[in-house]
């Protein structure tokens, strides 16, 4: 009973997290629950929107604040826009859930992004302070908040972008408002998804609300597979080769050669990637548990044949949503706008500034402004101008948005590049359009050891840190102890291997292995549990690992 008491109260040293036995007991518990009521759908949302709240609660805290003042402000907000008769009205409105809400994004990720970069702009010595804190504190009378530092609240990155999707979905007349607050909250809050997505689209999910529950057998089983590839994808792919090898050098990489540096990058390829699809295969799976459907976030990334392959296939939620709420709405691969040609020049100068210094910055700002100049006479540059230009900026916004740091930006805008270049080495590629194997194995392993070198940004601490991983692959590969790291690391390098192998098999493999696990019969599905949980409890680390897309 004190272990069910400290599972559903909050307790720092009990987090809700997949991985963990207390998951799953919260988990069963609610599900038998859910049982008995999800045939009556206002009954259900109520029940899941309660233990979405109460999920959060246990990760996050006082913050569940936070996302109840979204949850009410896009709630109304959504019903002024579907009700105006007024389209200027309408787009304030739009506006205002917008800014309201990416304000807030703001405010507790990117404050000391800013405060850094002021300082650094004009050699000042501001400091954070959260006056938000301070407020509730002098208002409840408490201490309980800390005023000297501001808190990331887990996945605020995740419903924030699904609250403006609900309110520009309606202005674009893609859906209708909900007429249930509750309905509302339990589309923002749904618990598989909240902390780390997949984004879930309101034009996708708030169908699914009111619709008659109907769990196949189908339904049941490619849930339970989905969970069980999650766990065997997070425990053993991601936290046993981090935990045996990979922060180990990325702790001190100057204290490994420069061989082992790069293989330990392969290694966080395989990392994150079973880290982030691994959390949302278990999202996916448990959704699907209960009746829902979520988008797919993952297609085999790592199979890509080119960058912006890579980004279709990755992240499919996010790429989604900023193709079609800042890439489109800026002008796509058709048009610049007011919006780029400032937003490019500004950037061109605070990234020179930051990383050189004023006279740098003023003349790649001027050589900025010269070039879109330039676009204004000639209507084959401003062609080839407005092609790209807003693709590095939804790539340079995409990485700001996984990290309040320039080195996600830096890492946004070599994927950016990455992107662009392609579309020009395309019209000169010998093997294009080639069908050949080789051809194929060669465009993937292109792909895959840049988009693996440009994760060297976000996966450094510091850009010393990247630094001294770079000083070690220019200057130290020691390639006559290769076989020996090999060797010390094999069970390591064991995983990845069968990591890597299970990932580039085909399609038809992958369909064909889901359908004998659905089609079998529940004692062998029994089994292939007990197995992956003995596998997952062999892995099992001392320290839980959260997951990694929790600081975003």
């Amino acid at each position: 009973m004190n272990r069910l008491f400290d599972i559903f109260s909050f307790s720092e040293d009990f987090p809700l997290i997949f991985t963990q036995a207390n998951f799953w007991i919260f988990f069963a518990v609610i599900y038998f629950i859910y049982a008995t009521v999800y045939n009556k759908k206002s009954l259900r949302s109520a029940y899941l929107f309660a233990i979405s709240l109460l999920f959060y609660y246990k990760t996050s805290g006082l913050f569940i604040g936070i996302l109840l003042f979204s949850t009410v402000n896009d709630f109304f907000l959504g019903k002024a826009i579907y009700n105006s008769k007024s389209v200027i009205f309408q787009k304030i409105l739009v506006a205002i859930s917008v800014i309201v809400n990416l304000t807030t994004l703001c405010y507790f990720k990117y404050a000391y992004f800013f405060t850094d970069s002021y300082n650094y702009l004009f050699e000042t010595d501001y400091e954070v302070i959260n006056y938000l804190a301070q407020w509730t504190n002098t208002w409840s009378g408490t201490d309980y908040f800390t005023v000297d530092k501001i808190i990331l609240p887990v996945g605020i990155s995740f419903y924030t972008f699904q609250t403006i999707s609900y309110s520009v979905d309606i202005y674009r007349k893609q859906i209708e408002p909900l007429k249930s607050i509750i309905d509302f909250g339990f589309f923002v809050s749904f618990f598989p998804q909240l902390v780390a997505g997949p984004i879930v689209r309101a034009s996708d999910f708030v169908p699914q609300i009111r619709k008659d529950i109907n769990i196949t057998k189908e339904d049941f089983g490619n849930a339970t597979f989905m969970i069980l590839k999650g766990l065997i994808k997070k425990m053993l792919f991601a936290d046993y080769i981090a935990a045996n090898f990979m922060d180990r050098v990325f702790d001190v990489p100057e204290m490994f050669s420069g061989f082992t540096n790069i293989m330990a990058m392969f290694g966080y390829s395989l990392q994150i990637y079973g880290d982030f699809s691994g959390y949302t295969d278990i999202a996916i799976g448990l959704a699907l548990l209960m009746g829902y459907k979520l988008p797919v976030n993952f297609n085999s990334p790592y199979k890509a044949i080119h960058c912006g392959d890579f980004w279709r296939r990755w992240h499919i939620s996010l790429s989604s949503w900023l193709k079609d709420y800042l890439y489109i709405p800026i002008g796509g691969n058709r048009n610049g706008s007011v919006f780029s040609y400032v937003f490019i020049t500004v950037f061109t100068f605070l990234g020179a500034f930051a990383y050189a210094d004023f006279g740098i910055a003023i003349i790649a700002t001027a050589g900025a402004g010269l070039l879109l100049i330039v676009t204004l006479f000639s209507s084959k540059l401003a062609w080839h101008f407005n092609r790209n230009v807003n693709i590095m900026i939804t790539m340079l916004v995409g990485g700001l948005w996984h990290g309040a740091s320039w080195k996600f930006v830096i890492w946004g805008g070599l994927n950016g590049i990455g992107i662009v270049t392609y579309k020009y080495w395309r019209l000169i590629s010998p093997y294009e359009n080639s069908k050949a194997w080789y051809a194929i194995v060669w465009r993937i392993a292109l792909t895959f050891i840049f988009i693996t070198f440009t994760r060297v940004y976000f996966r450094g601490n510091s850009m010393d840190h990247i630094d001294r991983f770079y000083q070690q692959v220019m200057t130290n590969m020691d390639w006559q102890n290769a076989l020996l790291v090999l060797w010390e690391y094999r069970t390591v390098f064991i995983i990845m291997l069968i990591g890597y192998i299970t990932h580039w098999l085909p399609y038809k493999t992958k369909d064909w292995v889901l359908d004998q696990f659905i089609k079998s019969n529940m004692v062998i599905k029994a089994v292939v549990v007990i197995v992956v949980a003995m596998i997952c409890y062999q892995t099992y680390a001392a320290d839980f690992q959260p997951f990694i897309y929790f600081q975003f």
